[in-house]
């Protein structure tokens, strides 16, 4: 996926919050229908189905006409996408959660699948009913592009980003191996005895963000003003997320670049955040798109990715494989066997580097020991 900020002047503007609106009509107008035929004929409609209906909806509804025809079909294909996830979560046991209504700031994307769009030479994106919209074009695009899909951020900033098929580039092998464990106090511990502070993004800007919610709740509800203001509550929730984003992508790329064979943990992170003492910090530290995006660069790269059962990894020894209760107060792992002193976090690490390499088949090979430790095979 490429993306690229997109500058589109005000009559584009309109004509891209007016596709928008559409769309969104046309999605609550899909949704109904199969509500409505399920619950008087006992049938479920089919995406093509709904496909075929467009016909007379835009007899009916003139101002569909100004939207490009694909567009309107792929608004079916996400209707058939949200029930067909629906039926998923209900057949596995999860909340099901029912596909719902889009209100007018519910519905900020739509896609073009296949044709009506293209990239001139001068970096500009040419978008069928809109016209030529001035794009960013920071990077040129490597391989076969496939959508093209227009995004409205809550902050009022545009974005296009084009999916392409293209074949991975891997790096050069190198036979450095390592094991994560990430935490609270330090973002990530590597087996090598490096740290990853915690930058604690969301706990920098919480009194700015505490300072103009207070101000937005003041504001009376349906105004122009406060509905100005939400734009400024929305500006701090991108900054915060485009530094956690920009922290991830970074230290996810080096380490890829580093290692050939990464071992991290198989952690349920939506579990662990019911814990209500640590979920905040557990969400601000954002464990799930930093191991996300170390699994894409990794095999992008040709690099061995693996995710290990996290259980006992804190309080097994891994010098001589000692298991003892491990505190979350208490940072120093201390064995009374072998007598080895190790950060917690770095244990762990040694840990989850071992079961990793044990998972892919590879030889283990035993750390360094100093005077007075065993080793695995005494």
């Amino acid at each position: 996926m490429f993306q690229y900020r997109i500058f589109p002047t005000k009559k584009q503007v309109h004509k891209l919050n007016e596709t928008l609106n559409e769309c969104r009509w046309l999605y609550n107008h899909f949704l109904e229908k199969r509500k409505t035929t399920y619950e008087q004929e006992g049938q479920s409609l089919s995406c093509y189905h709904q496909i075929d209906t467009l016909g007379l909806l835009k007899q009916e509804r003139p101002p569909l006409k100004q939207v490009h025809s694909q567009v309107l079909q792929n608004v079916a294909v996400r209707v058939d996408l949200a029930f067909k996830s629906f039926f998923r979560r209900r057949i596995a046991g999860e909340k099901p959660g029912y596909p719902r209504f889009r209100g007018r700031d519910r519905y900020d994307s739509f896609t073009f699948p296949q044709s009506g769009f293209s990239i001139t030479h001068d970096g500009r994106v040419v978008l069928s009913k809109i016209g030529s919209v001035k794009m960013v074009y920071h990077r040129p695009i490597k391989g076969k592009v496939k959508t093209c899909t227009i995004r409205r951020s809550s902050t009022g900033k545009w974005y296009v980003s084009f999916s392409v098929e293209c074949e991975p580039e891997p790096l050069p092998e190198t036979p450095t191996q390592v094991g994560i464990d990430v935490g609270l106090k330090t973002f990530a511990t590597l087996s090598n005895e490096e740290e990853i502070g915690n930058p604690r993004f969301f706990r920098k800007e919480e009194k700015a963000l505490a300072r103009v919610q207070r101000k937005h709740s003041k504001l009376t509800k349906g105004t122009p003003e406060r509905r100005k203001h939400r734009k400024v509550v929305a500006r701090v929730h991108e900054r915060i997320a485009f530094r956690r984003d920009n922290f991830t992508h970074q230290n996810s790329r080096q380490i890829v670049d580093r290692f050939g064979v990464i071992a991290v943990e198989d952690l349920q992170v939506n579990r662990m955040t019911h814990n209500h003492c640590l979920a905040k910090s557990i969400a601000d530290a954002s464990w799930s798109a930093f191991f996300g995006q170390l699994s894409n660069k990794a095999e992008e790269a040709g690099r061995q990715f693996v995710k290990v059962n996290p259980a006992y990894t804190s309080q097994t020894c891994s010098q001589c494989g000692h298991r003892q209760k491990m505190p979350l107060d208490i940072r120093i792992f201390d064995c009374p066997c072998c007598h080895v002193q190790l950060d917690r976090d770095l244990n762990a690490s040694l840990n989850i580097l071992r079961l990793g390499l044990q998972s892919l088949g590879l030889a283990i090979e035993a750390p360094g020991f100093s005077r007075g430790e065993l080793s695995l095979e005494q």
